[in-house]
Protein backbone atom coordinates (compact mmCIF):
# COMPACT_ATOMS: atom_id res chain seq x y z
CA UNK A 1 0.00 0.00 0.00
CA UNK A 2 0.99 3.28 -0.58
CA UNK A 3 1.74 6.35 1.78
CA UNK A 4 0.60 9.57 -0.47
CA UNK A 5 -0.83 10.16 -3.70
CA UNK A 6 -2.08 13.59 -5.80
CA UNK A 7 -4.75 13.15 -7.77
CA UNK A 8 -5.65 16.21 -10.47
CA UNK A 9 -9.58 15.58 -11.57
CA UNK A 10 -11.42 17.84 -14.35
CA UNK A 11 -15.00 19.83 -14.08
CA UNK A 12 -17.37 18.81 -16.43
CA UNK A 13 -20.32 19.95 -18.05
CA UNK A 14 -23.27 17.30 -18.61
CA UNK A 15 -25.75 17.22 -21.33
CA UNK A 16 -24.48 19.17 -23.61
CA UNK A 17 -28.26 20.46 -24.40
CA UNK A 18 -29.88 17.72 -25.34
CA UNK A 19 -27.87 14.67 -23.83
CA UNK A 20 -29.88 14.53 -20.59
CA UNK A 21 -28.46 12.29 -18.28
CA UNK A 22 -26.05 10.78 -21.24
CA UNK A 23 -23.66 13.25 -22.52
CA UNK A 24 -20.96 14.86 -20.51
CA UNK A 25 -18.00 16.37 -21.07
CA UNK A 26 -14.45 17.00 -18.53
CA UNK A 27 -12.97 20.53 -19.29
CA UNK A 28 -9.58 21.82 -18.45
CA UNK A 29 -10.34 23.16 -14.97
CA UNK A 30 -9.07 20.80 -12.02
CA UNK A 31 -9.31 20.07 -8.62
CA UNK A 32 -6.26 19.06 -6.68
CA UNK A 33 -6.64 16.37 -4.22
CA UNK A 34 -3.40 15.13 -1.86
CA UNK A 35 -4.21 12.04 0.48
CA UNK A 36 -1.54 11.15 2.75
CA UNK A 37 -2.04 8.08 5.27
CA UNK A 38 -1.32 10.16 8.80
CA UNK A 39 -1.12 9.61 12.86
CA UNK A 40 -4.51 11.43 12.95
CA UNK A 41 -7.66 12.34 10.54
CA UNK A 42 -7.65 15.30 9.06
CA UNK A 43 -9.05 17.64 5.71
CA UNK A 44 -7.65 21.00 4.75
CA UNK A 45 -9.81 22.49 1.89
CA UNK A 46 -8.62 26.20 -0.05
CA UNK A 47 -10.19 27.65 -3.46
CA UNK A 48 -13.92 27.27 -3.98
CA UNK A 49 -16.64 26.70 -1.86
CA UNK A 50 -14.06 26.12 0.93
CA UNK A 51 -16.41 27.24 3.68
CA UNK A 52 -18.98 25.23 2.90
CA UNK A 53 -16.91 21.98 2.41
CA UNK A 54 -17.13 19.43 5.67
CA UNK A 55 -13.93 18.62 7.37
CA UNK A 56 -15.28 15.71 8.91
CA UNK A 57 -15.64 12.02 8.11
CA UNK A 58 -18.81 12.56 6.08
CA UNK A 59 -16.37 14.35 3.44
CA UNK A 60 -17.81 13.12 -0.15
CA UNK A 61 -14.20 12.57 -0.91
CA UNK A 62 -13.63 10.78 2.03
CA UNK A 63 -16.42 8.56 1.73
CA UNK A 64 -15.64 7.54 -1.80
CA UNK A 65 -12.23 7.22 -0.64
CA UNK A 66 -13.52 5.00 1.84
CA UNK A 67 -15.26 3.30 -0.55
CA UNK A 68 -12.56 2.08 -2.80
CA UNK A 69 -10.57 1.09 0.25
CA UNK A 70 -13.34 -1.05 1.04
CA UNK A 71 -14.37 -2.13 -2.27
CA UNK A 72 -10.71 -3.31 -2.68
CA UNK A 73 -11.00 -5.37 0.97
CA UNK A 74 -8.09 -3.10 2.55
CA UNK A 75 -8.63 -1.45 5.77
CA UNK A 76 -8.31 2.23 5.92
CA UNK A 77 -6.04 3.75 7.94
CA UNK A 78 -6.26 7.62 9.58
CA UNK A 79 -5.76 9.88 6.44
CA UNK A 80 -5.10 13.41 5.66
CA UNK A 81 -6.82 15.00 2.77
CA UNK A 82 -5.44 18.60 1.21
CA UNK A 83 -7.82 19.66 -1.44
CA UNK A 84 -7.50 22.47 -3.57
CA UNK A 85 -10.67 23.79 -5.32
CA UNK A 86 -11.05 25.49 -8.81
CA UNK A 87 -14.52 23.47 -9.67
CA UNK A 88 -17.79 26.22 -8.51
CA UNK A 89 -19.91 24.32 -6.21
CA UNK A 90 -23.57 24.04 -6.87
CA UNK A 91 -22.84 25.94 -10.63
CA UNK A 92 -23.56 22.85 -13.19
CA UNK A 93 -19.74 22.22 -13.21
CA UNK A 94 -19.39 18.67 -11.53
CA UNK A 95 -18.21 19.72 -8.11
CA UNK A 96 -19.77 16.34 -6.91
CA UNK A 97 -18.56 14.15 -9.57
CA UNK A 98 -15.20 15.57 -9.04
CA UNK A 99 -15.11 14.97 -5.37
CA UNK A 100 -16.10 11.35 -6.47
CA UNK A 101 -14.04 10.45 -8.94
CA UNK A 102 -11.10 12.12 -6.97
CA UNK A 103 -11.57 10.23 -4.04
CA UNK A 104 -12.12 6.81 -5.89
CA UNK A 105 -9.51 6.75 -7.80
CA UNK A 106 -7.00 8.69 -5.10
CA UNK A 107 -8.38 5.90 -2.65
CA UNK A 108 -7.74 2.87 -5.36
CA UNK A 109 -4.18 4.43 -6.12
CA UNK A 110 -3.65 3.94 -2.27
CA UNK A 111 -4.96 0.59 -2.45
CA UNK A 112 -2.12 -0.44 -5.05
CA UNK A 113 -5.03 -0.18 -7.84
CA UNK A 114 -6.67 -3.08 -7.34
CA UNK A 115 -10.02 -1.90 -8.57
CA UNK A 116 -10.61 -1.65 -12.41
CA UNK A 117 -11.89 1.39 -14.25
CA UNK A 118 -15.42 -0.56 -14.93
CA UNK A 119 -15.07 -1.07 -11.12
CA UNK A 120 -14.55 2.82 -10.48
CA UNK A 121 -17.57 3.73 -13.15
CA UNK A 122 -20.05 1.39 -11.32
CA UNK A 123 -18.81 3.24 -7.68
CA UNK A 124 -19.14 6.76 -9.17
CA UNK A 125 -22.41 6.16 -10.76
CA UNK A 126 -24.09 5.00 -7.44
CA UNK A 127 -22.51 7.61 -5.57
CA UNK A 128 -24.07 10.06 -8.32
CA UNK A 129 -27.52 8.35 -9.27
CA UNK A 130 -26.33 8.93 -13.01
CA UNK A 131 -23.35 8.90 -15.06
CA UNK A 132 -23.19 12.11 -17.16
CA UNK A 133 -20.70 13.87 -15.13
CA UNK A 134 -18.37 11.20 -13.46
CA UNK A 135 -18.00 9.10 -16.33
CA UNK A 136 -15.68 12.22 -18.07
CA UNK A 137 -14.47 13.21 -14.55
CA UNK A 138 -12.71 9.45 -14.99
CA UNK A 139 -11.83 9.27 -18.17
CA UNK A 140 -11.73 13.08 -19.41
CA UNK A 141 -12.67 13.58 -23.09
CA UNK A 142 -16.14 13.42 -24.34
CA UNK A 143 -18.36 10.66 -23.31
CA UNK A 144 -21.92 9.10 -23.89
CA UNK A 145 -23.06 7.00 -21.52
CA UNK A 146 -25.69 4.39 -20.28
CA UNK A 147 -26.33 2.14 -17.25
CA UNK A 148 -26.71 -1.41 -17.35
CA UNK A 149 -27.26 -3.92 -14.25
CA UNK A 150 -25.67 -1.54 -12.40
CA UNK A 151 -22.52 -1.16 -14.53
CA UNK A 152 -21.52 2.08 -16.79
CA UNK A 153 -21.55 1.50 -20.65
CA UNK A 154 -19.95 4.10 -22.33
CA UNK A 155 -17.68 5.27 -25.56
CA UNK A 156 -15.40 8.44 -26.07
CA UNK A 157 -17.27 11.05 -28.66
CA UNK A 158 -14.11 12.38 -30.50
CA UNK A 159 -13.84 16.04 -30.45
CA UNK A 160 -12.18 18.99 -33.10
CA UNK A 161 -9.08 19.57 -31.56
CA UNK A 162 -9.95 23.61 -31.90
CA UNK A 163 -12.93 23.23 -30.35
CA UNK A 164 -12.77 25.80 -27.32
CA UNK A 165 -15.62 26.74 -24.36
CA UNK A 166 -16.54 30.18 -22.97
CA UNK A 167 -18.57 30.08 -19.58
CA UNK A 168 -20.37 32.28 -17.74
CA UNK A 169 -20.73 31.56 -14.08
CA UNK A 170 -23.34 32.90 -12.07
CA UNK A 171 -22.97 34.17 -8.85
CA UNK A 172 -26.49 32.06 -7.93
CA UNK A 173 -26.46 28.63 -7.31
CA UNK A 174 -28.83 26.14 -9.01
CA UNK A 175 -28.36 22.50 -6.90
CA UNK A 176 -28.88 19.56 -8.65
CA UNK A 177 -31.38 18.33 -6.43
CA UNK A 178 -33.32 21.32 -6.48
CA UNK A 179 -32.75 22.01 -10.32
CA UNK A 180 -34.19 18.28 -10.99
CA UNK A 181 -37.35 18.62 -9.15
CA UNK A 182 -38.68 21.30 -11.42
CA UNK A 183 -38.47 18.59 -14.41
CA UNK A 184 -41.95 17.21 -15.46
CA UNK A 185 -42.66 13.98 -15.42
CA UNK A 186 -44.03 12.33 -18.06
CA UNK A 187 -42.57 14.04 -21.05
CA UNK A 188 -44.32 14.81 -24.45
CA UNK A 189 -43.68 12.48 -26.99
CA UNK A 190 -42.85 15.56 -29.60
CA UNK A 191 -40.18 16.57 -26.71
CA UNK A 192 -38.72 13.46 -26.38
CA UNK A 193 -38.29 13.24 -30.68
CA UNK A 194 -37.01 16.61 -30.62
CA UNK A 195 -34.05 16.03 -27.98
CA UNK A 196 -33.42 12.15 -30.05
CA UNK A 197 -32.80 13.63 -33.13
CA UNK A 198 -30.70 16.63 -31.40
CA UNK A 199 -28.25 14.35 -29.64
CA UNK A 200 -27.59 11.82 -32.91
CA UNK A 201 -27.07 14.66 -34.67
CA UNK A 202 -24.95 17.10 -31.72
CA UNK A 203 -22.25 13.24 -31.48
CA UNK A 204 -22.19 12.77 -34.96
CA UNK A 205 -21.33 16.88 -35.53
CA UNK A 206 -18.41 16.50 -33.29
CA UNK A 207 -17.45 13.43 -34.40
CA UNK A 208 -16.93 14.74 -37.68
CA UNK A 209 -16.18 18.19 -37.53
CA UNK A 210 -19.76 19.52 -38.76
CA UNK A 211 -19.44 22.29 -36.54
CA UNK A 212 -21.89 24.49 -38.03
CA UNK A 213 -24.84 21.85 -37.12
CA UNK A 214 -23.71 22.80 -33.21
CA UNK A 215 -26.07 25.69 -32.66
CA UNK A 216 -29.17 23.28 -33.62
CA UNK A 217 -27.15 20.22 -32.30
CA UNK A 218 -27.08 21.75 -28.74
CA UNK A 219 -30.97 22.82 -28.64
CA UNK A 220 -33.16 21.10 -25.98
CA UNK A 221 -36.55 20.77 -24.88
CA UNK A 222 -36.54 18.64 -21.78
CA UNK A 223 -34.77 20.32 -19.14
CA UNK A 224 -34.08 23.60 -20.48
CA UNK A 225 -37.25 25.38 -20.49
CA UNK A 226 -38.42 24.14 -17.18
CA UNK A 227 -35.13 25.36 -15.66
CA UNK A 228 -35.86 29.08 -17.21
CA UNK A 229 -38.34 29.31 -14.39
CA UNK A 230 -35.51 29.94 -11.92
CA UNK A 231 -33.18 31.34 -14.22
CA UNK A 232 -35.20 33.32 -16.66
CA UNK A 233 -32.17 35.15 -18.27
CA UNK A 234 -30.78 31.42 -19.73
CA UNK A 235 -32.20 32.27 -23.76
CA UNK A 236 -30.88 36.06 -23.48
CA UNK A 237 -27.20 34.45 -22.74
CA UNK A 238 -27.62 31.90 -25.59
CA UNK A 239 -28.81 34.68 -28.34
CA UNK A 240 -26.09 36.80 -26.59
CA UNK A 241 -23.46 34.12 -27.40
CA UNK A 242 -24.86 32.99 -30.75
CA UNK A 243 -24.94 36.62 -31.70
CA UNK A 244 -21.40 36.62 -30.60
CA UNK A 245 -20.25 34.06 -33.07
CA UNK A 246 -20.61 30.96 -30.76
CA UNK A 247 -21.62 27.77 -32.71
CA UNK A 248 -23.99 26.84 -30.01
CA UNK A 249 -25.20 27.42 -25.69
CA UNK A 250 -26.63 25.18 -23.57
CA UNK A 251 -26.66 25.39 -19.55
CA UNK A 252 -24.13 22.94 -17.98
CA UNK A 253 -25.48 20.58 -16.29
CA UNK A 254 -28.55 21.22 -14.16
CA UNK A 255 -27.19 24.82 -14.08
CA UNK A 256 -26.17 28.12 -13.14
CA UNK A 257 -23.45 27.96 -15.85
CA UNK A 258 -23.81 28.91 -19.39
CA UNK A 259 -21.48 27.43 -21.63
CA UNK A 260 -20.70 28.68 -25.18
CA UNK A 261 -19.01 26.05 -27.71
CA UNK A 262 -16.75 28.15 -30.10
CA UNK A 263 -13.32 28.07 -32.27
CA UNK A 264 -12.48 31.49 -31.83
CA UNK A 265 -13.78 34.60 -30.81
CA UNK A 266 -13.69 34.23 -27.22
CA UNK A 267 -12.76 37.41 -25.92
CA UNK A 268 -15.93 38.70 -28.51
CA UNK A 269 -18.70 36.03 -26.92
CA UNK A 270 -17.35 36.26 -22.98
CA UNK A 271 -17.62 40.16 -23.82
CA UNK A 272 -21.15 39.66 -25.16
CA UNK A 273 -21.88 37.00 -22.10
CA UNK A 274 -21.28 39.15 -19.72
CA UNK A 275 -23.28 42.53 -21.56
CA UNK A 276 -26.37 40.52 -21.76
CA UNK A 277 -25.75 39.48 -17.93
CA UNK A 278 -25.69 42.43 -16.89
CA UNK A 279 -28.47 43.82 -18.69
CA UNK A 280 -30.54 40.94 -16.82
CA UNK A 281 -28.78 42.37 -12.98
CA UNK A 282 -27.35 38.95 -13.10
CA UNK A 283 -23.76 38.78 -11.50
CA UNK A 284 -21.21 36.34 -12.23
CA UNK A 285 -17.80 35.84 -13.73
CA UNK A 286 -16.73 34.65 -17.59
CA UNK A 287 -13.98 32.24 -17.95
CA UNK A 288 -12.37 30.69 -21.43
CA UNK A 289 -11.23 27.20 -21.50
CA UNK A 290 -11.84 23.98 -23.36
CA UNK A 291 -12.56 20.72 -23.12
CA UNK A 292 -9.86 18.10 -21.51
CA UNK A 293 -8.55 14.61 -22.47
CA UNK A 294 -7.27 14.04 -19.08
CA UNK A 295 -9.45 12.62 -16.20
CA UNK A 296 -8.77 11.90 -13.03
CA UNK A 297 -5.64 10.70 -12.57
CA UNK A 298 -1.89 11.62 -11.37
CA UNK A 299 -1.01 13.82 -14.04
CA UNK A 300 0.54 16.94 -14.79
CA UNK A 301 -1.98 19.98 -14.67
CA UNK A 302 -1.70 21.39 -18.46
CA UNK A 303 -4.68 24.04 -17.42
CA UNK A 304 -4.93 26.80 -20.15
CA UNK A 305 -7.85 28.48 -18.29
CA UNK A 306 -8.33 32.18 -18.24
CA UNK A 307 -9.85 34.85 -16.64
CA UNK A 308 -11.05 37.93 -18.13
Amino acid sequence: MRDKVTILVPATTANLGPGFDTLGMALDIRNALTVSVADDFAIEVEGEGAAAISRGPDNVIYQAIRTAFDRAGVAIPPLRLQVRSDIPLARGLGSSAAAVAGGLMAGNALCGGRLSMDDLLALGYAFEGHPDNVTPALLGGCVASAVVDGKVAYARVPLPENLRTVLFIPDFEMPTKEARAILPDPVRRADAVFNLGRVALLVAALSTGRLDLLRTATEDRLHQPPRQAVFPAMPLLFQAAIEAGALGAFLSGAGSTVIALCVDKEEAIGAALAAAAGRASLSGRILATRPSDLGAGESPDHSSSRRF
